[in-house]
């Protein structure tokens, strides 16, 4: 794909979403959704925009993927406190996370079945959840 129509797609992408599309968040919807879909985190994104040259703070990093995961264009995945990544997948689905490597890896909703879930308090209801199983090395 050309850079034209990458800025082209990445500008569609934000105006659909309804977010202004400022050179930062054009350079940064390309870096993020360019390669298909994946799991960044802020500080891993932060290094490919400096890998590619894109003038970016990393407070201004973690501010674009919130907002673009306020718009629904990521979805967020907590695995530990103060460790977040940002999935371009925003679909229903779940996750292995590979506890010494730090990698998440996708799992089809309709391969986790949950049989029942426990009632929402009063005044709320469960918008979704989010299963992450925790791997290991087998042989340990």
């Amino acid at each position: 794909m050309s850079s034209e129509s990458s800025l082209a797609s990445s500008a569609e992408r934000l105006s659909s979403a309804g977010l202004r599309p400022t050179r930062q968040r054009l350079a940064l919807t390309s870096l993020v959704f360019g390669q298909g879909e994946r799991h960044i985190s802020a500080e891993s994104l932060h290094a490919e925009a400096s890998e590619a040259q894109v003038p970016v703070s990393l407070a201004t990093v973690y501010n674009t993927l919130r907002r673009f995961t306020d718009c629904g264009m990521l979805r967020e995945v907590l695995v530990a406190p103060g460790k977040v990544y940002f999935d371009t997948n925003a679909a229903d689905h779940h996750h292995f996370f590979y506890e010494e490597t730090g990698e998440l890896a996708d799992i089809p909703a309709d391969h986790v079945l949950l049989s029942k879930l426990p009632p929402a308090p009063v005044g709320a209801e469960v918008s979704r959840v989010d299963v992450i199983i925790r791997l290991t090395p087998a042989n340990r």
